[in-house]
């Protein structure tokens, strides 16, 4: 538990130490499609609770769409930025990705070298990301889209009140370098989706939606509870621990912020 909360509280710190995004624009580059072997689930529309602080009793209703079996691992990548050179780690501008692009790459059509060409790629923007997914045709899932999958646990679409779950949930949190893990070493949860945990953290089309800058915490907004030291007190049960961190993760970013252990997966409209 000591981990899980120095977790939440580092990353707290990072974001209230940082401006959010409030806008963001659309990567200004003419996309080449490329072959993806990645295989697409369908998940059926429903309902679901989100961990969203004070309205977290909120039912949320998700239509039925597409997602990525697994995460886009290193050789998808690589195949788009043959595709798209523009994106890679010599040509990409630099409003699009931190120093930090790609930056395990041993150039630019090399992949890191130890890591698995199964292994999900990292080390990318939002912004990239996003890129990616459209010249597939694609784009990249919204929080309640991703949320409403990670509830799913093996065997029903809904295991957020299953403390077994949580426990396993928060165990996957506290494995370092999730970025050399090739995907599917897990078992597919509910839907057959591989790796929503236990591998890395992974970018979603409104990653800063229910963030906030220090400036609009004074102004008696929702959510408030979501943010800073006073959210991590109300958190009192391990369920709200798991959620928190995600959420925690994705306002402590920004777009063009390139991490070891954040990646992506897409979805597609049905």
């Amino acid at each position: 538990m000591k981990y899980v909360l120095f977790i939440i509280g580092f990353a707290l710190a990072f974001s209230c130490s940082n401006s959010v995004e409030t806008s963001v624009t659309e990567p200004a580059a003419e996309l080449v499609g490329f072959n993806s072997s990645s295989k697409m689930i369908e998940i059926p529309g429903g309902n679901y609770v989100p961990f969203f602080g004070q309205d977290s009793l909120q039912e949320v209703h998700v239509s039925s769409f597409l997602m990525d079996q697994t995460l886009v691992t290193n050789q998808d990548y690589l195949n788009f930025l043959k595709a798209n050179p523009q994106w890679t780690r010599s040509q990409i501008k630099g409003l699009y990705a931190d120093a930090n692009y790609l930056k395990n790459w041993k150039s630019d059509f090399e992949i890191p070298e130890g890591i698995s060409p199964d292994a999900p790629v990292s080390n990318v923007s939002w912004y990239a990301a996003k890129a990616y997914a459209a010249s597939l045709g694609k784009r990249l899932p919204t929080v309640d889209e991703w949320e409403y999958v990670g509830v799913a646990n093996l065997t029903v679409p809904n295991a957020a009140n299953d403390p077994e779950f949580t426990n396993q949930i928060l165990a996957s949190y506290k494995t370092g370098d999730r970025y050399r893990i090739p995907v599917k070493s897990g078992q597919p949860n509910y839907y057959g989706i591989y790796d929503m945990y236990g591998s890395v953290w992974e970018w979603t089309s409104d990653f800063n939606s229910v963030m906030m800058t220090g400036e609009s915490r004074n102004n008696n907004i929702k959510n408030e509870n979501l943010f800073c030291a006073g959210a991590s007190l109300t958190a009192t049960d391990l369920k709200n621990y798991a959620a928190f961190i995600r959420f925690a993760m994705r306002g402590s970013v920004k777009a063009n912020y390139c991490i070891n252990n954040l990646g992506f997966r897409c979805v597609q409209d049905l």
